[in-house]
């Protein structure tokens, strides 16, 4: 017994010693890959602002990459977020990136910038949607992230309408998996007597509020991390909201994951000043109007048809220059400087149509789907 004992202490500390051995490597090729990217910064000469060192194309490529390398056994999710981090810091050493987003602080919009930018950047929560567009309009801040769509709810109308009074474009996507929770200081269900949500949150858990709390009263608030806010002294209710939320305001999950489609997703854009180069998987989003009349949706739509450029949403909303009228926003396939989009795109606008780029960006870099697993209903 003695023996086997020392036998097994001392393959642990072999394995330790290879550990120890291969964490001094990672750390010295980390803070090599730094300077490297220090030096591409130097390349570029002084630039004004941390915003011009910052290259999304590039950043796309890069994960790309990883995701097609990954073998496990870390998650694509896992190995992502690390190389996430790890590019973070780095673009950081020039200067951290002023990230605005649809707050306040414990928002899945909150979330979403830390899965696309990482966690070394300064992401400044704002109260409204409009807020959002104006700082980063006004360089307060260098990119902002605001909510677009749900998988389940559909268009957030009010982000579309921001774009038909400015001219910030579209820089990216985040797509994230949207997971519910059941925050509360009570020990069970039966003391509860309201639960507070953003108006979709309640509504993407009709089903689950309905089976458990059916008698209970549903109060909307302007988010989830208010939701969460409301409840840290108030143990007769709920909030549904996010992990982080839990943990920012100080409220225990009483139930996980339960929003009613296990594949809840909300996508989010990410906005900025300027276009940026193809990266070679690519998503344009235009807003495209014309004259009046039989056949415009047509006229407007068919050179992308011809031109087999993909569509993959369209949306109609008034356009604000007279009753009735109406403009698309409409998302395809493709960079808006390459083809076959960069020839239907010119055709386009000799035919009378009105075309406006939102933004050429890359398309949202997700982790492969993998067998599904199950979904725990107690916390």
């Amino acid at each position: 017994m003695g023996d086997s004992s020392k036998n097994g202490d001392s393959a642990l500390a072999a394995v330790r010693e290879q550990i120890d051995a291969l964490d001094e490597q990672i750390q010295a090729l980390i803070n090599q890959r730094a300077e490297l990217a220090f030096a591409v910064g130097e390349s570029k000469g002084k630039l004004p602002n941390a915003v011009d060192y910052y290259r999304p194309e590039r950043e796309a490529q890069v994960l790309r990459a990883v995701l097609d390398r990954n073998q496990g056994p870390l998650s694509d999710a896992e190995i992502l977020r690390l190389f996430r981090e790890i590019m973070s810091a780095c673009l950081a050493r020039q200067e951290p990136l002023k990230i605005a987003y649809l707050g306040p602080e414990g928002t899945f919009t909150q979330q979403a910038v830390h899965q696309h930018f990482g966690h070394s950047v300064k992401a400044l929560g704002h109260p409204a949607i409009d807020t959002v567009f104006e700082q980063v309009q006004g360089a307060e801040a260098d990119f902002g992230v605001v909510p677009i769509e749900n998988s389940t709810q559909g268009i957030v109308s009010h982000t579309l309408d921001e774009f038909l009074d400015s001219d910030l474009k579209i820089c990216g996507e985040v797509e994230m998996r949207i997971h519910h929770n059941l925050l509360t200081h009570a020990s069970g269900l039966a003391g509860l007597e309201r639960v507070y949500g953003h108006h979709q949150s309640l509504s993407q858990c009709r089903s689950w509020l309905r089976r458990h709390l059916n008698e209970v009263e549903l109060l909307p608030v302007s988010s989830n991390a208010e939701a969460a806010r409301r409840v840290r002294n108030a143990p007769e209710a709920a909030a549904i909201a996010s992990l982080m939320a839990a943990e920012i305001y100080g409220v225990p999950v009483l139930f996980s994951n339960i929003e009613d489609n296990p594949d809840n997703t909300t996508r989010f854009l990410v906005i900025g000043r300027q276009l940026f180069s193809p990266s070679g998987a690519d998503k344009t989003s235009l807003l495209l109007t014309g004259d009046e009349g039989p056949g415009l949706l047509y006229r407007l739509l068919e050179p992308l048809a011809r031109h087999e450029v993909n569509l993959n949403r369209i949306e109609s909303r008034p356009s604000r220059l007279g009753r009735w009228k109406y403009v698309f926003f409409v998302d395809v396939d493709g960079h808006a400087q390459e083809e076959p989009l960069s020839s239907a795109l010119q055709e386009l606008e000799g035919t009378g149509g009105q075309v406006r780029i939102l933004g050429s960006y890359p398309k949202a870099v997700m982790a492969r789907q993998r067998k599904p697993e199950s979904r725990p209903d107690r916390a």
